[in-house]
């Protein structure tokens, strides 16, 4: 059995045992229209703020990154002002099924679990998700993680990732966040922690040279936009959104903007 040690407040606990409960509830949860987000006047977007480049925050505090700007265009495309709520990575789905907001621009990745909570446009981004430990601990495989400790955000798809890979006696070490885990690692609390490129990019630009190294690709991930469960008419606008902010560039220049590459190639759906 694979040893996992928790770093939970007691409110932490709590919002898993709401987003357990709202797996069974998420069918009941109310459908909104394209209409009805006009009619409002203002499309309110969950997103994280601990997942530079995609979600960060900017010198006034306010969210910003790849995340902030492709929803932004989403509510310049519907006509409407974009408000943008900050969410973790445990709380966003319970956020999106209790109508705390309309949408998620989370970086939540397409996953078969998810899927059967809401609904996802086609990808509008993708990341890869990797191992990323201390250069002088050998970690090869993922049987060399037998004994060692190692961080990850607690509901992540990396969480998901390693935990699918970990032998027994791998000391899992879950946090709220991925900043509190990439801390972790530079303090020495664990030998690795899983987290996407961009993260591991950001580790790199603060520690110094030859301390840190990618060890393995845990997995490939694309992310969609969040919806409720039975919203035809919204996932038609997004995907069309999606499709058309391709082909005409756009997506291309946000993600120029913030992770210096072209838009990759993706699936449609």
């Amino acid at each position: 059995m694979i040893k996992t040690t928790r770093y939970m407040t007691r409110r932490t606990a709590a919002i898993g045992l709401a987003a357990a409960a709202l797996t069974v509830l998420a069918p009941f949860a109310s459908a909104q229209s394209v209409a009805d987000i006009k009619k409002k006047g203002e499309l309110t977007v969950g997103m994280l703020v601990d997942f530079p480049p995609y979600g960060t925050t900017n010198a006034q505090n306010q969210p910003d990154g790849y995340d902030a700007d492709v929803a932004r265009l989403l509510a310049k495309d519907l006509g409407v002002k974009a408000n943008i709520v900050p969410v973790t990575g445990p709380n966003r789905i319970p956020f999106l099924l209790t109508n705390k907001v309309d949408v998620l621009v989370a970086s939540l990745a397409i996953t078969p679990e998810r899927a059967k909570q809401v609904d996802f446009s086609v990808p509008y981004a993708a990341a890869t998700i990797v191992l990323y430990g201390v250069q002088k601990v050998e970690i090869k495989s993922p049987a060399d993680l037998k004994g060692k400790r190692v961080g990850v955000a607690r509901a992540s798809t990396q969480d998901i990732a390693l935990t699918a890979v970990a032998p027994e006696g791998t000391e899992v070490r879950r946090f709220d966040d991925d900043a509190s885990a990439m801390q972790a690692l530079m303090s020495g609390q664990v030998d690795a922690i899983g987290c996407s490129t961009t993260v591991a990019g950001q580790i790199a630009k603060r520690a110094p040279a030859n301390t840190y190294e990618q060890k393995l690709v845990l997995r490939q991930q694309v992310m969609g936009v969040a919806m409720r469960p039975g919203q035809a008419e919204l996932k038609k606008t997004l995907d069309d959104f999606v499709a058309r902010n391709k082909a005409n560039g756009e997506l291309n220049k946000l993600y120029q903007k913030w992770l210096g590459t072209d838009f990759p190639a993706m699936p449609n759906s």
